[in-house]
């Protein structure tokens, strides 16, 4: 499976983005998503988690309220609407896929493949 992210870009502060992760190959349609973002001189976290059927979803705190996960199967596509963006959510963001589609995980040693990044950068 090759995971394609997309959609960064540079933003004001209060604004929004969505990015899209396109998947290649595999049975995408089974796997659980993960959003990851690192942030300069900071450790690589989890943001958002959907699993293979897009009814579960996980958020972390300080996203949550402001970002949507979502997928569309037949498209092979994760999405992640990014609303009331602030400087802090400047980082590159990543995606990621589990072949273990049914269970939410923030581990990052869990996930399988991964995208290779995309910029978000929120101005104030």
């Amino acid at each position: 499976v090759q995971l394609q992210a997309s959609g960064g870009g540079l933003v004001q502060a209060g604004g929004s983005l969505r990015l899209s992760c396109a998947a290649s190959g595999g049975t995408f349609s089974q796997y659980a998503v993960g959003w990851f973002r690192q942030a300069p001189g900071k450790e690589r976290e989890v943001v958002a988690v959907i699993n293979w059927s897009g009814s579960r979803s996980y958020y972390e705190d300080s996203v949550k309220g402001r970002f949507t996960i979502s997928r569309d199967n037949a498209k092979k596509t994760v999405y992640l609407q990014m609303n009331t963006l602030k400087p802090e959510d400047t980082a590159i963001y990543y995606c990621a896929a589990r072949r273990y589609g049914a269970q939410l995980t923030t581990r990052e040693y869990e996930y399988d493949y991964w995208g290779q990044g995309t910029q978000v950068t929120v101005s104030s």
